[in-house]
């Protein structure tokens, strides 16, 4: 079973930038697919970013191409979601999950494996 614990969520300004980071434990993420996904109120889950457990197949969605990186430090067992340029409209809670066939979906329902989720807050 693998364990998620993100933070680094916060309050912003408009234009601003947060990491959120997602630690792993009781396996190793180079062996995982991870993802982000939001959910603003009322919403449905989002998806936000993606990369396979080697890390050469990525994704993105199209509203934050450009100004969202994710990354991961297999030596700390961690993954990144920098988010720069950040608007109103990327206000949500921000969960990381892991995807034990390491495909690195889009589909949240690949995913088996839940962090607690990060608010995020952009002000205006």
């Amino acid at each position: 079973q693998v364990q998620l614990v993100e933070s680094g969520g916060g309050l912003v300004q408009v234009g601003g930038s947060l990491r959120l980071s997602c630690a792993a434990s009781g396996r190793t993420i180079s062996s995982l697919g991870m993802g982000w996904f939001r959910q603003a109120p009322g919403k449905e889950r989002e998806f936000v970013a993606a990369f396979s457990w080697s890390g050469t197949s990525t994704a993105c969605a199209d509203s934050v191409k450009g100004r969202f990186t994710m990354s991961r430090d297999n030596a700390k067992n961690t993954a990144y979601l920098q988010m720069n340029s950040l608007k109103p409209e990327d206000t949500a809670v921000y969960y990381c999950a892991a995807d034990s066939w390491g495909s690195g979906s889009s589909n949240p329902y690949d995913y088996g494996n839940w962090g607690q989720g990060t608010q995020v807050t952009v002000s205006s």
